[in-house]
């Protein structure tokens, strides 16, 4: 395969090195909040976010009166978008379905699909206030039947974040507290702030926010670890210079460390997508990051065939993926490492992340080659049971007495043993 690398960004060594530091650092605060509990919590809001109220959780009064503050438009905005997520949700929900099968004579064995009890919602703020995280985590709890959502989100700037807010509220999230970062997750897990602590967290953040999830989980459960915002392109010479500059700018304005990526069988528009997107960063509002993502972790990869386009995209294994070529449904039908596809240029990740009703919160950092992202069955537990007759019993029994007494179980064997006395000899 003739893989040509027009622009390369970051090093492996060199991404693994900024880890390694926020590991240590998110390690120290986790210990603090776990000894401490509140008074940690309440200094480290303090400190990263100038906020320590007499109470982090929000009253009734003070949603309803958030809610009223916003434009009407705002507010059928946010409702729209979570009818997109809810309808869909809804359609993915009724996909799960509990069985029940006789396998044998008297054996029946089957499954249950229970939700979570108690689930944490993180919706990240700093620089931007990330309305639609609210949509993807709390509305897709709610559908799934989680009994309590509690609901998380930083100040912006030392003023409460009213869209987000309004958008847990009608999501359906029982408690929200104005509380960001590593100590959002941490009061959430460890129980903090007069948070019962819950079974599991969810949601997107920075990379200290995605390090919190890491190193909690197994106390908790977590949908995924959510690294920077990755885009892939795959394009050939029917797209124009324009929709992929736009495109993978789009989401490099998440940050500075978000990868963008460019890969095409195109020579044309590979040697000229950097003359587009500079010219698209002279007049784009969010530069300042963009165009660092993009001098720091912007890739162009120059391929022969739509085939090694394939095999490519699958080795990057990229969160969003986005199809402007003349066939998008022969990558559909043959790609198998992502977070989400987005086909055709009618289509673009913006409609994903805050509008169209698929999820946002996908597999980063080449997640995508063993999980898919945040959907209802990420919040339920499918759980099996068995019962059976006193014939199957012996029939059973049988077997597992010879199987147990193969490995050496014999306390194991002697469970069988007993059946086999009680209903068969």
């Amino acid at each position: 395969m003739a893989i040509e690398y027009i622009k390369k960004g970051k090093t492996v060594e060199q991404k693994a090195e900024a880890d390694a530091k926020v590991q240590e650092v998110v390690r120290g605060i986790l210990a603090d909040i776990r000894e401490r509990k509140d008074a940690a919590v309440r200094e480290l809001s303090q400190k990263f976010d100038a906020w320590n109220p007499e109470d982090f959780k929000l009253s009734a009064e003070q949603i309803r009166e958030i809610v009223e503050s916003l434009p009407e438009q705002a507010i059928a905005d946010i409702q729209f978008a979570q009818a997109q997520v809810r309808n869909f949700a809804e359609a993915q929900r009724s996909a799960l379905r509990d069985i029940e099968v006789e396998t044998l004579p008297g054996v029946v064995l089957g499954h249950k699909n229970i939700p979570v009890n108690r689930v944490g919602c993180y919706v990240p703020g700093g620089r931007y206030p990330m309305v639609a995280s609210a949509h993807m985590s709390v509305v897709t709890a709610k559908v799934a039947g989680v009994k309590r959502i509690i609901a998380c989100t930083p100040p912006i700037g030392g003023e409460l974040p009213a869209a987000t807010i309004a958008a847990m509220h009608f999501g359906g999230a029982d408690d929200i507290y104005i509380l960001g970062g590593v100590q959002a997750l941490a009061a959430m897990a460890y129980g903090a702030l007069g948070i019962e602590p819950v079974d599991m967290i969810v949601g997107p953040g920075n990379a200290y926010v995605a390090e919190a999830k890491r190193q909690l989980f197994g106390l908790v459960g977590i949908d995924l670890l959510a690294g920077p915002t990755e885009v892939l392109v795959v394009a050939d010479e029917t797209a124009d210079a324009e929709i992929c500059a736009t495109d993978l700018l789009g989401q490099a304005e998440h940050g500075p460390t978000s990868p963008a990526v460019l890969l095409t069988t195109s020579r044309a528009l590979a040697e000229s997508i950097e003359a587009e997107i500079g010219r698209q960063l002279e007049s784009l509002p969010t530069a300042d990051l963009a165009g660092v993502a993009w001098r720091d972790y912007g890739e162009v990869i120059l391929v022969d065939t739509d085939d090694e386009m394939v095999a490519v995209a699958d080795e990057i294994a990229s969160e969003h993926v986005e199809i402007l070529t003349r066939d998008p449904n022969f990558f559909l039908e043959r790609m198998s490492n992502y977070g989400a596809l987005f086909l055709g240029a009618e289509t673009n990740v913006a409609y994903g992340d805050k509008v169209i009703g698929t999820n946002h919160t996908l597999p980063t950092k080449k997640a995508g080659r063993y999980t898919g992202g945040l959907w209802v069955g990420k919040f339920i537990k499918t759980v099996t049971y068995q019962r059976i007759t006193e014939e199957a019993s012996v029939v059973i029994g049988e077997y597992g007495s010879r199987l147990c007494d193969l490995e050496g179980f014999m306390g194991h064997k002697e469970q069988c043993e007993l059946r086999l006395r009680r209903y068969g000899r």
